[in-house]
């Protein structure tokens, strides 16, 4: 493995390193470089996500990539679900929010109760991406962020088999009537809140 030639993303989501992979490898300045899962590298750990931010426990990921193998470049990325009614809740608690990490179910039954009552034109909503590239050489650490929002509203039921967390609750703004669980893969990742905050990184390459 080239070590001054390779990324690794602190993640062990398939799809996700492959988006990761097609949007910043494109960008000139990361030309020649091999993204690699942290997963793929040996079995480590997964750090404590004690952050206050999105940035912040993305920040933790990547920096505790590249403690456990040495190499030079880490990308990590945190996100969740920002209620406007709820005080920004669920935010970075999104995925254990109901108790249980990744229990789905019970977060969007916890949704749905927490919202009860709220008009519809106070639902509004957003899903939020925070991406970090960490950079480590002899000079010490440079830290890159991007940031990215999905736009939507909390709907009053579920709908749609795709996707997974609050996608059967989250009402599109970009694909109005649509929600994000009814997107095909390719749609959803056309207008992710991860895509906008990988372009915005991009940008931010030189």
């Amino acid at each position: 493995m080239d070590e001054k030639h390779t990324v690794v993303v602190a993640t062990g989501n398939a799809h996700k390193l492959a988006e990761i992979e097609a949007i910043l490898g494109a960008a000139p300045a990361m030309a020649g470089m091999r993204f690699v899962a942290l997963g793929d590298l040996g079995d480590f750990a997964d750090p404590v996500e004690d952050g206050e931010t999105f940035t912040a426990n993305a920040l933790i990921k990547a920096r505790a990539a590249l403690d456990e193998t040495g190499l030079a470049m880490a990308v990590a990325d945190d996100s969740g679900l920002v209620v406007d009614a709820l005080d920004g809740a669920p935010g970075i608690f999104s995925a254990r929010w109901a108790g249980s990490h990744g229990d789905d179910a019970a977060n969007n039954q916890k949704m749905l109760r927490e919202m009860a009552g709220i008009p519809d034109a106070e639902r509004t909503a957003r899903f939020h991406s925070s991406v970090v590239l960490v950079t480590r050489d002899e000079d010490g650490e440079e830290v890159l962020v991007g940031e990215g929002d999905c736009e939507g509203t909390i709907a009053h039921d579920l709908r749609g088999t795709n996707g997974f967390g609050y996608d059967p609750l989250f009402e599109l703004v970009d694909v109005p009537g649509k929600r994000m669980a009814e997107l095909e893969p390719a749609e959803k990742n056309a207008i992710s809140h991860r895509r906008r905050a990988l372009d915005d990184l991009v940008g931010k390459l030189v």
